[in-house]
């Protein structure tokens, strides 16, 4: 991996997080776990780069989330999609699922944990984090596509700024 500015990133990361998905992963490496998200974004808050991703309160990834102030975000390469599949699938509560999902777990300097299958690796630092509220949805129907409870908790957000980006050349 190399280790680029944020600023360098070139692919669409509306493709990438919508279409190719991404592996949110918060914990140390000897206790840690990954959940594969669609929603998110990159941008610029608060005159840094920084991303924003979405947990609901059920998954195993949001323990996690609490628990730790960094995560990582890996942009698998192509030809991963099973694995993405079974990380958004299985519970790290009752499965290995990096092991059932083939991959190689491994660390930044810091000591956050990335998968060597990742083509980008962002490190992420958590400055903001709020639920989402059933009454702030402005557009009629998303709340009741997307919560209740038949479906599933509101999302909590996390905005957190981008400490590291990488980029696996060697992919």
């Amino acid at each position: 991996m190399k280790k680029i500015d944020p600023k360098e990133l070139t692919p669409n990361v509306i493709e990438l997080i919508g279409h190719q998905w991404m592996l949110v992963t918060p914990g140390r490496i000897n206790h840690f776990n990954t959940m594969t998200a669609s929603w998110g974004g990159v941008g610029f808050l608060w005159n840094k780069p920084v991303v924003h991703v979405y947990v609901r309160p059920e998954r195993y990834t949001f323990e996690f989330m609490e628990a730790y102030d960094t995560f990582t975000l890996s942009f698998l390469a192509p030809g991963h999609r099973k694995a993405l599949n079974i990380c958004g699938s299985q519970s790290g509560r009752d499965t290995d699922k990096v092991t059932d999902a083939g991959l190689h777990p491994a660390t930044t300097e810091a000591g956050n944990v990335y998968f060597e299958e990742a083509g980008i690796v962002l490190e992420c630092r958590t400055l903001y984090a709020d639920f989402l509220k059933s009454d702030h949805f402005l557009e009629p129907g998303t709340y009741e596509k997307w919560y209740g409870p038949q479906i599933g908790g509101l999302h909590k957000m996390y905005v957190a700024e981008i400490v590291n980006a990488y980029e696996n050349y060697e992919l």
